[in-house]
This record gives C-alpha cells, sequence and structure tokens, in this order.
C-alpha cells in the first residue's frame, strides 16, 4: 500500500484510527498494571510514563508546527489541537486573553469506555496534573497549569475535566 494514494477521507480515517490503536494499547496497558500491582501503583507508573510522553508529543507537535519555545498562550492553543486524543476527544479550547486559557474535556474516549461498562470513573487527575502541565511547560516554561476539575472530583454533565493555563510572567507579551 503506498500512502500517497489513499482519498483524504482514507487518510482522516487512517489518523483517527491510529489514535484509537494508541490509546486501546495506553489502556489495556494500565490495565495489566493495575491487575499485577494495584490501582496506586498502576497511577503512579502511568503518570511517569506520561511525564516523558507528553514532553516527547510537545516537541514533535512543536516542530511540526514551527512553533518555537516560549510562545506563549497562543503556542499552547494551537498545539493542543494537534495532540494524539484530540481526533478522538472532544475537546474545547477557550483562550480568555493573551495570558489565560481554559481547556475543557467535553467528551473523553477512555471514560465514556469505562461509563458503557458501568466501571466507575477513572481517576485520572493525578496523571493529567503532570501530563498537562509538562506539555504546557514545553510548549513555554512560563506557563503555570492548574486543574479546575478532573475525576475523582465533581464534574459538570458535559464536560470530564476542565484546566486552566496562564502564563506567570508579562516578560515578552
Amino acid at each position: 500500500m503506498d500512502v500517497k494514494s489513499l482519498s483524504r477521507d482514507q487518510l482522516e480515517y487512517m489518523l483517527t484510527d491510529f489514535a484509537k490503536r494508541w490509546l486501546a494499547h495506553d489502556g489495556l496497558w494500565f490495565q495489566k498494571v493495575e491487575q499485577t500491582y494495584g490501582m496506586d501503583e498502576a497511577i503512579r507508573l502511568d503518570a511517569a510514563a506520561w511525564e516523558q510522553f507528553t514532553v516527547i508529543e510537545a516537541k514533535r507537535i512543536m516542530t511540526f508546527l514551527s512553533i518555537e519555545p516560549g510562545g506563549g498562550i497562543s503556542a499552547l492553543k494551537e498545539a493542543l489541537q494537534y495532540r494524539l486524543y484530540s481526533l478522538i476527544n472532544t475537546q474545547e479550547i477557550i483562550e480568555e486573553d493573551r495570558k489565560t486559557l481554559i481547556f475543557r474535556m467535553k467528551e473523553c474516549r477512555v471514560q465514556s469506555a469505562r461509563k458503557r461498562k458501568q466501571l466507575p470513573e477513572f481517576p485520572c487527575r493525578p496523571v493529567g496534573m503532570v501530563e498537562y502541565a509538562h506539555f504546557a511547560r514545553t510548549i513555554d516554561p512560563r506557563i503555570k497549569t492548574r486543574c479546575l476539575y478532573c475525576p475523582p472530583d465533581e464534574h459538570p454533565q458535559d464536560c470530564y475535566c476542565a484546566w486552566e493555563f496562564t502564563l506567570d510572567r508579562e516578560k515578552d507579551l
């Protein structure tokens, strides 16, 4: 098969399918670690893996989009739209001003699957703190990350988690 011969629809399907496969692998890995070592250890190891992966992902997105380090909130907004799960989750990005951005995960494939299986929500806040903070700091070290809510926290029906990113200093605005 020659990827160059695929239609736009086929390429879009392939990208989405690749993202689903990646997430399936991530989930299966997590479940095996949880079964072997328990939830606390699985979350600890997952956070350690995300600490490295999210930096790699941010750097690759920055290269792809020609984003220079230190690009502030606008660079983060652009980069968030190219994360692997952006193809399979419904997200909302609100740039409140040049120093503040709110990122909301409206529909989460992981949480939706757990809901379908009548399982409790995955308590992803500790992993999310690592993931989002390291992603944002890779884009611009001045960006600070704050969790507004994320399971196991209470959250609105139409949103699983929300994160606030703020530019720490006025420098270079």
